[in-house]
């Protein structure tokens, strides 16, 4: 991995072989980043995403393999309980142009992700809502 810092934008270069939630929180801590919003692209050869069960209030995790390109990678980074907390969804197509996707829970880089995190200066917080069974955003 590699990235640069241009005022408020970071580009980042991950590469094969590196988890993209691993190497975006290393990226944040080092560079201090409470509040961001973060977009990308690549490839990716083994991923699990989720989808909330708003009912049961849990996710459903559904993991793939093989090569897929990352069609949308959006998202953000808050804190939670002053650490770092990305939520971000994922889409991404395979050879024939179908497409998957959900929230992001793990994604390893098959050859390259190019990632943009616009850091917005301010803290938002997570805050667990029994109701809803998300961890919304606070505003403190």
């Amino acid at each position: 991995m590699e990235y640069r810092r241009f005022k408020d934008t970071l580009f980042i270069r991950l590469d094969k072989g590196e988890e993209i939630l691993e190497q975006m929180e290393k990226v944040c801590t080092a560079e201090q980043v409470k509040l961001a919003q973060v977009s990308a692209i690549g490839a990716i050869n083994e991923f699990t995403v989720g989808v909330l069960r708003t009912a049961e209030k849990q996710y459903k995790a559904n993991n793939f393999t093989g090569d897929h390109e990352i069609v949308s990678l959006t998202g953000t980074v808050t804190t939670k309980e002053g650490a770092f907390y990305a939520h971000l969804h994922l889409a991404a197509g395979d050879e024939t142009g179908a497409v998957v996707g959900g929230h992001l829970n793990r994604a390893v880089v098959s050859a390259t992700c190019e990632m943009v995190v616009r850091v917005v200066d301010g803290t938002v917080e997570r805050r667990f809502s029994d109701e809803i069974g998300l961890n919304l955003f606070e505003f403190v």
